[in-house]
């Protein structure tokens, strides 16, 4: 018997943690305003799927109990950055700083496929397709487990899509974000993106493309580049794309993306003036526009109707991201402006559509699932439901705090 307690990322996206036993799967934050965290544990180790904030971001604050962290390569190294990153922008800080170094010193590599004992399970990494070196979970001990992470089941310019030999499973634990929506076709969305970013250029405007650091940053300089266009790039995916240089095995084409950020015009703090005099395609952290270079130059340029702002991802509501696409506003820290620059999305999805969650999901019950827990999403309900009336298997979607002993 083992007990699985959701700790956070329930009917929401952010801050997702789920421990199965003393395990803890990903201890995040929600980027929120105020931002949001998981509820309490005592982990002796933690297992990150992958680097982003909202799947490690709360990590080290549970570095009291000295438990062990388990990563890819490159998320080790991905998580550092933005750990660091996110400890000097968010106020209060959610952590301190000795323990973010006891966090870097607990942390231990994983490969794809590579078997480990942890803390009395069994656990086995698989390529998720989300963003390099994240990672679906298999645990296994008297029960087996599979946690989706965030997965693509679709390859993209930057990573092959998730790995679905995984070994068969009793209980499934998948992401829900897109759960009820199609995504477009990529061919497509990259042309209509590129015929926005060229017009924007052509009318004498800037177009200001908020990216996060972590695998949209490198996928939309590939999109630039094979069109021709040379953009700046500007924020911490330029740092990770320093990181991902050191890890080409957990990249579809490393050659692709060297010549995407070779093409590129770097920018220096120093220098982000200088930018905004001609027209100019500027790639930038923050994705969802909550600080980074972006606020800098949209506030240059937010009541030029010449420019656009072209959001890539997905908005947590509550965001700068969120509010901009909602009501046309944001908030550059010292004041909240109305945007005339025009605002446009484009969703180059890191995460698997509605047919990719349920083929995910058939895929594992056909390898002997008989519970499924919808998490990470709005819609987990909905996708629970549809898991029961179609696969006939049981399937929740949990409550932040519940527990299930199983």
């Amino acid at each position: 018997m083992s007990t699985i307690k959701f700790l956070g990322g329930c009917g929401e996206v952010g801050r997702s943690a789920v421990a199965v036993d003393s395990l803890v799967l990903d201890y995040g934050i929600k980027p929120s305003s105020p931002p949001e965290f998981p509820l309490e544990y005592t982990p002796k180790a933690i297992i990150v799927s992958h680097a982003h904030l909202d799947h490690v971001g709360f990590a080290p604050n549970l570095m009291y109990y000295d438990p062990r962290v388990y990563l890819t390569p490159p998320s080790i190294d991905l998580a550092r950055v933005l750990l660091y990153d996110s400890l000097n922008v968010m106020q209060p800080p959610p952590f301190s700083k000795k323990e973010l170094r006891q966090f870097e010193s607990n942390c231990n590599e994983i490969g794809y496929n590579e078997p480990i004992e942890i803390a009395d399970f069994e656990v086995e990494f698989f390529n998720a397709g989300h963003v390099p070196g994240s990672a679906i979970v298999h645990l296994r001990n008297e029960i087996s487990v599979l946690y989706s992470g965030d997965i693509k089941l679709e390859e993209t310019r930057l990573l092959e899509k998730a790995d679905t030999s995984f070994p068969e499973s009793d209980i499934l634990i998948i992401e829900s974000t897109y759960y009820g929506v199609e995504h477009p076709n990529r061919k497509e969305l990259e042309k209509k993106f590129v015929e926005s970013v060229i017009d924007t250029v052509e009318r004498g405007g800037h177009a200001i493309i908020p990216a996060f650091a972590v695998g949209r940053t490198q996928e939309v300089l590939m999109i630039l580049e094979s069109y021709g266009i040379t953009p700046y790039v500007d924020g911490l995916g330029k740092d990770v794309f320093k990181i991902l240089e050191r890890h080409p095995d957990y990249i579809k084409d490393p050659k692709a993306l060297r010549k995407a950020f070779k093409n590129a015009e770097w920018v220096e703090w120093k220098k982000r003036e200088d930018v905004l005099r001609e027209p100019a395609v500027i790639v930038t952290t923050a994705g969802m526009l909550n600080g980074g270079p972006a606020i800098f130059y949209i506030s240059r340029v937010y009541d030029d109707p010449k420019s656009r702002l072209l959001i890539t991802g997905y908005q947590v509501e509550g965001t700068n991201g969120d509010m901009a696409l909602k009501h046309r506003m944001i908030n550059l820290g010292t004041r909240v402006v109305k945007l005339k620059m025009e605002v446009e999305q484009y969703d180059f999805s890191a995460h698997a559509d509605d047919k990719q969650l349920k083929e995910f999901v058939k895929i594992a019950v056909d390898k002997g699932a008989e519970v499924v827990f919808t998490m990470h999403g709005e819609k987990c309900d909905e996708f629970a439901s549809w898991i029961r009336e179609n696969l006939g298997v049981d399937a929740f979607a949990p409550k932040n705090g519940e527990i299930f002993v199983v």
